[in-house]
């Protein structure tokens, strides 16, 4: 039997973790200057509580959650996104009077879809949330970091802002009747799951992905003559502030987040150096979640990027720490060698020490690992009270005592 990664799946070896840590350190450092702090949910939750946020007749819920009975009967489900499990921390940990909020997290999320480049059954992400302002200023706010983002990622020049509004919920109440009249004509020629969504949840019918429904939504009504006064107003300060900003953006009407607790701004970074999965960072503001999941009334915005489609993007430039290498010759020498290597990694030297081989072969390790400076000792040099240091890029080598080799190893660069 071959025993492989489940499909949608696949390890992180040392070069993907590497770059997997030097995006999230990015993400994080710029995040705590703008005030946010880390935050860590359960990768399970009640699965009531994504039923809750995603809505009942979202695909994720009906066809890509992992949803599972514990030993105790209780119905849970590994998490496909990370807002609402934070929304749930905020409401179980009594936060409210805390407020205003910011957190930031990364992490592993699960859903069962078709694998494709940059999306798997097991993706990770790194997202945000500010929780309890109400103004434009929090929207800007999370979009300008996210840019911020992408900017130090050295992504953002090959990336486009999209944004909409969905106005309040008198905006979203007028364009309904309006979207569920026009579509209504045309139901029979909708797909299946937007024939459903048509008396659920008509709004995402405008994000179908299904070809017949694009061309049908093609001709659909603008939001824009739906939008209240002050949902207009709301909008233009955000686009006002990007512009003051210098945060290029395009305008996109056809970018909706179905939901009835969402509202205002909605946005996507989308990457110009992908294929179909071009999204980057998503979010939007959703003044209602925490209401609908039982908690106070509190406006929050936020978004999510996906990692891995990040590190399809990034050429990150790593800085690099050369080893020392030490290469003991006999079994005193390995135990003194061992206590040297001890000494150095504690002051954060990396060691490279072979733990078998020649020393022609234990050399030749040394230089496959990129060290600088070996130090080589064996009886003679025990007896002697030295130890040899070669240096191999200079092809030199010096006997020192042993009792100077911890202050000599540890300046190798």
């Amino acid at each position: 039997m071959t025993l492989n990664p489940v499909r949608g799946t696949h390890d992180l070896l040392p070069e993907q973790i590497a770059l997997h840590h030097w995006i999230i350190d990015q993400a994080s450092s710029l995040s705590r200057c703008f005030g946010f702090a880390p935050i860590d949910t359960p990768i399970f939750e009640f699965t009531e509580v994504f039923k809750r946020t995603l809505g009942e007749s979202s695909e994720v819920v009906n066809k890509q959650m992992y949803t599972f009975p514990d030993n105790n009967g209780e119905e849970l489900t590994l998490r496909p996104e990370g807002t609402a499990g934070i929304a749930r921390a905020f409401i179980s940990s009594g936060l409210q009077r805390q407020l205003p909020l910011k957190f930031f997290y990364h992490g592993p999320m699960f859903r069962y879809e078709r694998p494709q480049k940059g999306r798997q059954r097991q993706f990770h992400q790194f997202g945000v949330e500010l929780l309890g302002v109400e103004g434009p200023q929090a929207d800007l706010e999370v979009l300008s970091l996210g840019y911020g983002v992408l900017k130090k990622l050295g992504v953002a020049d090959s990336s486009i802002l999209e944004i909409n509004t969905i106005g309040d919920t008198e905006s979203r109440k007028q364009y309904r009747e309006k979207l569920v009249t026009y579509l209504s004509r045309f139901q029979a020629e909708l797909s299946e799951d937007s024939q459903r969504r048509l008396t659920v949840n008509p709004l995402r019918i405008l994000d179908s992905k299904d070809e017949g429904d694009k061309k049908i939504v093609a001709g659909a009504p603008e939001f824009d003559a739906s939008l209240t006064p002050a949902a207009r107003d709301f909008f233009a300060q955000v686009l006002a502030g990007l512009d003051h900003l210098g945060i290029k953006y395009q305008l996109n009407s056809r970018l909706v987040r179905g939901l009835d607790y969402y509202s205002h701004c909605v946005f996507e970074f989308k990457s110009t150096a992908l294929g179909a999965q071009d999204a980057i960072l998503s979010g939007g503001r959703y003044d209602g979640l925490i209401e609908l999941m039982g908690g106070p009334a509190t406006p929050g915005v936020g978004w999510a990027a996906g990692i891995e489609r990040l590190a399809l993007l990034v050429k990150p430039t790593f800085p690099v720490t050369r080893p020392v290498a030490l290469v003991p010759l006999g079994e005193r020498a390995q135990r003194e060698c061992e206590r040297l290597a001890f000494q150095l990694r504690l002051q954060g030297i990396p060691v490279e020490m072979g733990y078998s081989g020649n020393l022609k072969k234990r050399l030749a390790r040394a230089v496959d690992a990129r060290a600088r400076l070996a130090g080589i000792l064996g009886d003679t040099e025990l007896d002697k009270g030295v130890i040899l240091i070669k240096d191999l890029d200079q092809h030199s080598q010096a006997e020192i005592p042993l009792n100077q080799a911890l202050g000599r190893l540890s300046i190798s660069p």
